[in-house]
């Protein structure tokens, strides 16, 4: 029997071997290309998919990961915007709490209507505390969510927020500026926050170029997600 997608990441961090993530927004992708794409990622050498997005009609998911499962050994990972965007094709899913808003529809609400397709499914369900820390702009999970980021600055609220997650029985804590941000999560808060938690910690938003990326690994990050900067074409190959 292979190994679990969360025992891998733990068992990675634990060695420190550093992993990657391409994240794939099914609303943005065109599925003819996908056999590219996913060409494209194997040159990257990453380790997971994540698919997701903030706003992905019903159906699109299923389509887009069904699509990507023909093309690619690598494992998917469902990284849902809201409880629509769940599709059995993929490996896993992390089962998202909004640690960071106090908007009750991302704390438990959503995870809630997704329960009667989960139940059913053959996914991994990888219980994540998922943390907005604010990039620079008014990213779409913002808007969408209806909360507020944590400063940069604030690294004590940061810190804290990613500890109760752990304390709440969170398998991973994720750290997110937001698709398209103008400034990725900052060295000392990825840091601290890894100094002060047990469990693997992923990074996301704003990483666009091979430098950012290699700072977050520096910093802490052990699973670091890049999705702009992938669609822009960027050389990211680590």
């Amino acid at each position: 029997m292979s190994k679990s997608i969360i025992a891998s990441i733990k068992q990675a961090s634990k060695e420190g071997k550093k992993l990657l993530a391409i994240l794939i927004d099914p609303e943005k992708v065109i599925v003819d290309e996908i056999p590219s794409i996913t060409q494209k990622i194997e040159g990257l050498n990453a380790n997971y998919i994540f698919i997701g997005g903030s706003t992905v009609k019903k159906e699109v998911t299923e389509i887009v990961t069904k699509k990507i499962k023909e093309n690619t050994k690598i494992p998917l990972i469902l990284f849902p915007g809201d409880y629509t965007q769940i599709s059995n094709s993929a490996d896993a899913l992390l089962f998202l709490s909004l640690l960071s808003g106090r908007n009750p529809e991302y704390l438990i609400e959503q995870q809630i209507k997704a329960v009667p397709f989960l139940k059913n499914s053959t996914l991994e369900i990888i219980p994540t505390g998922y943390i907005l820390i604010d990039g620079g702009t008014i990213s779409s999970v913002l808007k969408v969510s209806k909360t507020t980021a944590i400063p940069q600055e604030n690294i004590e609220l940061a810190v804290s927020t990613a500890i109760a997650g752990m304390y709440k029985g969170k398998q991973l804590i994720y750290l997110e500026a937001g698709s398209g941000a103008k400034k990725p999560v900052n060295s000392k808060l990825i840091s601290t926050v890894k100094q002060h938690i047990s469990i693997p910690l992923i990074v996301g938003g704003g990483i666009k170029s091979k430098k950012q990326l290699q700072n977050a690994y520096k910093s802490g990050a052990d699973l670091v997600v890049i999705g702009t900067a992938f669609e822009n074409n960027l050389d990211l190959a680590i």
